[in-house]
């Protein structure tokens, strides 16, 4: 559902640069990247469960053992078809630095600038690179980057979600109880997808948006 309190002047400038932004053509040497985060419960069986047969699906028992909680990162390219995921123990400063750098220097070292859309969590600024790397590190690192953050209550306006509601669909809906696991299935999950180049369609347009939600462009200035 989306929820738009008040449409402000703010709300329509930062969500017209990204629909801007997807309607753009293709450009490896400009990427568009959506990144965004994603929580999930370590939950171990305690009981065997009974296998799938040809007349009954598996079964598990109601009791589960926790083992804490994990933290997927997950950046997709949408054109391309091409996502990365990443799994830590937590979500700060210091996890999201290095995931961008790793996505900067891994996966897009000759892009002349990686357009990457996210949310305003407050770790998803230049000032988590800077506590993680210092200032000159974090100054190159980000000055790789074209920020576009997507307005407050309007993250359905990062595709990432997308990808991430696929992920949880296709591999984490049973229980997994360790991190070990966790990466293993998240990993195979990304090949997979990678390997069919899955890519995302986007359809909503800014002239879309001026409809739907019944403004024009000069009516809140």
């Amino acid at each position: 559902m989306w929820c738009i309190p008040k449409l402000t002047d703010e709300y329509i400038e930062l969500m017209e640069d990204i629909l801007d932004l997807y309607e753009k053509p293709y450009n490896p040497q400009e990427p568009v990247i959506c990144c965004d985060e994603k929580s999930i419960q370590l939950l171990e069986d305690t009981r065997e469960g009974t296998p799938t047969t040809e007349t009954s699906a598996r079964k598990v028992d109601y009791e589960y053992k926790r083992n804490g909680t994990r933290n997927i990162f997950v950046s997709v390219e949408p054109k391309r078809g091409k996502r990365r995921t990443k799994v830590t123990k937590r979500r700060t400063k210091k996890d999201f630095a290095y995931a961008i750098k790793q996505l900067i220097l891994q996966e897009y070292p000759h892009a002349t600038t990686i357009h990457l859309v996210m949310d305003n969590l407050n770790t998803h600024f230049q000032k988590s690179l800077m506590a993680t790397f210092g200032k000159e590190e974090a100054d190159i690192l980000w000055g790789k980057l074209t920020g576009h953050y997507t307005p407050k209550h309007a993250s359905w306006l990062n595709m990432a979600e997308i990808e991430i509601g696929i992920l949880s669909r296709q591999a984490l809906k049973k229980r997994i109880g360790d991190e070990v696991t966790l990466k293993s299935e998240i990993r195979a999950w990304q090949i997979k997808r990678n390997r069919e180049k899955k890519t995302i369609t986007w359809k909503f347009t800014k002239e879309d948006a001026r409809k739907a939600l019944k403004y024009v462009p000069t009516e809140l200035n």
